[in-house]
């Protein structure tokens, strides 16, 4: 099978399917060896947070001479994003033979995307023979087909309201769905949580007899005026000052909660010096989350581009307050988000900042028409409002009504975010 092979199959297997179970998963896993069960993971569930958490993980361990492991989604531009170690991604060449294997392994069964590629990192990373592999879920956690793990350790960075359709419509049930990944006796970290969320994943510890580590309690960290994050952890043995990586004030938390993770995995004999983990703090990179791009313009001037994958409601939250800490004249807002995604006081807010929106649609399958998303703006918006069929179209009428000193902020699903950033890439 050649590369391509291997993804159009890949792609074959309803990509936009959500199937929660770990039946299909677990017999897949059991035909190819069990390869979950030959390497140290940490399992991480969250509403927001997971892949810059994750991140943090790999660069962090891996600075300090172990081999890591690290699958993530959605991927941005390459479906190889989900799948790396030490920060490299896996291989066209192995990708293929890897797809391969669990094709003729499969059989008649059938299995979705999500289950496919959960199997394909699980035996990347075994055959790698990694040193740990830091997993994140697709969908909640309880059903999640990664949910198949023992890992060294489970941790639930946030719980907001997503996924309703999927998760239920409360704090309280998501919640629940995210604790879904607690195992009998092994530790959990928490990060920023509400009380009703609090409430529930601190019961389901209780009931599965689990060391509880939590943000603000156990462990934190501020910014300070000399510009520096100030970490003070659990243990005692972990307290750092390092250079903010990741824009915005909630990567605060999220860099808090990997380092809280690295205290843990320093109690399971694992060697993380305090100098190099401050040292490669600074350095983490996770595109596409307040990513900013500077686009020549000539004369000297530049066109600064904000790009994030503020998708959900607290997503927006957060961009809303990264804005208010830039300075710019007026701000051009390309938007496009998934049908199913709710969205309320947050994005009216959002595009009350804006001087100009643009939708657009970033794929024909999930993603909300542009005209459907110009039915659900408040009237008194309309007029600041354009519709864009495709993304280059949106990001080109963005740049044609850019004046110096604007800044141009394209958000939304992480789909849209991919192709505005393939874009800003290659043909900008």
């Amino acid at each position: 099978m050649e590369y391509n092979d291997a993804l159009d199959h890949l792609n074959s297997l309803q990509m936009f399917t959500i199937k929660l179970g770990l039946e299909a998963e677990t017999t897949l896993l059991d035909k190819i060896g069990a390869p979950h069960t030959t390497f140290p993971s940490i399992h991480i569930a969250g509403t927001n947070g997971k892949g810059s958490v994750g991140v943090t993980l790999m660069a962090l361990i891996a600075a300090c001479g172990y081999r890591v492991g690290f699958y993530s989604s959605p991927h941005l531009e390459d479906i190889r994003e989900r799948f790396q170690i030490n920060g490299q991604y896996i291989s066209r060449r192995e990708f293929a033979a890897l797809m391969e294997q669990i094709k003729q392994t499969l059989g008649e069964q059938t299995i979705t995307y999500f289950e496919c590629a959960t199997a394909l990192a699980f035996l990347w990373f075994a055959q790698q023979q990694v040193d740990i592999a830091v997993i994140e879920t697709g969908l909640g956690g309880r059903l999640d087909a990664t949910n198949v793990l023992s890992p060294l350790a489970s941790v639930i960075t946030n719980v907001h309201l997503d996924h309703q359709q999927h998760l239920g419509n409360t704090i309280a049930a998501i919640a629940a769905e995210k604790a879904g990944i607690i195992k009998h006796g092994i530790p959990v970290i928490t990060g920023e949580l509400c009380m009703e969320a609090e409430q529930v994943i601190d019961a389901a510890c209780r009931e599965k007899h689990c060391r509880r580590i939590r943000y603000n309690k156990d462990f934190s960290a501020h910014a300070a005026a000399d510009s520096l994050i100030h970490y003070k952890g659990f243990s005692g043995q972990l307290d750092l000052s390092f250079s903010p990586a990741l824009a915005g004030k909630h990567q605060i938390a999220n860099a808090a909660t990997a380092l809280a993770v690295l205290e843990l995995l320093r109690e399971k004999g694992f060697s993380l010096d305090s100098n190099t983990l401050s040292k490669t703090i600074p350095s983490v990179r996770w595109p596409g989350r307040m990513e900013m791009f500077s686009l020549d313009h000539g004369a000297h001037q530049h066109i600064p581009v904000l790009i994030d994958g503020a998708h959900n409601e607290a997503g927006v939250e957060a961009l809303n307050l990264e804005l208010q800490t830039r300075t710019y004249n007026r701000l051009i807002l390309v938007w496009g988000s998934m049908r199913d995604k709710k969205t309320g006081a947050a994005l009216e807010k959002l595009l009350e900042q804006a001087a100009v929106v643009i939708y657009t649609q970033a794929e024909p399958v999930r993603s909300a028409e542009p005209a459907a998303l110009k039915k659900q703006t408040p009237p008194s918006l309309l007029d600041r409002v354009y519709c864009r069929k495709h993304v280059h179209q949106a990001l080109d009428h963005a740049l044609e009504r850019w004046q110096p000193g604007d800044l141009i902020c394209a958000a939304g699903s992480l789909y849209l975010v991919g192709k505005i950033r393939t874009l800003l890439e290659k043909n900008y």
